[in-house]
């Protein structure tokens, strides 16, 4: 599956992360309890995509700016939620920039206090 590797990399190089199912989808999560990633895998005939946590306002504003690339995932995009599409031409950077900052919305102040600044 086309970005699971680097994706999984990217999650589980963060403090206190977990891998396992959920709903049948690699997940990540923080401390084993609070989701922050889910790898979308053609879910339902979807795309190739993750969804993930994201700070205030970014959903819309990345939806708006490159829709290419971005999405309102279902069941968590009402909640603010990013859905980013890995079936196109992706920046790694940009996508380790995205997971950090969805694991800076779920951890706790302790373990976000761990993180290069």
């Amino acid at each position: 599956m086309y970005g699971l590797g680097e994706l999984r990399a990217l999650c589980l190089a963060l403090p206190e992360t977990t891998e396992r199912l959920s709903h049948g989808s690699p997940t990540w999560f923080v401390r084993d309890k609070k989701t922050f990633v889910t790898y979308a895998g053609h879910h339902h005939g979807a795309r190739l995509s993750f969804w993930c946590a994201a700070p205030p306002g970014v959903q819309g504003e990345l939806l708006a700016e490159d829709p290419e690339h971005f999405f309102r995932p279902p069941y968590v995009g009402h909640r603010g939620w990013l859905g980013v599409y890995l079936d196109v031409e992706v920046d790694w950077t940009e996508i380790a920039e995205i997971v950090t900052d969805a694991y800076r919305r779920i951890a706790p102040k302790s373990l976000i206090a761990l993180l290069p600044r």
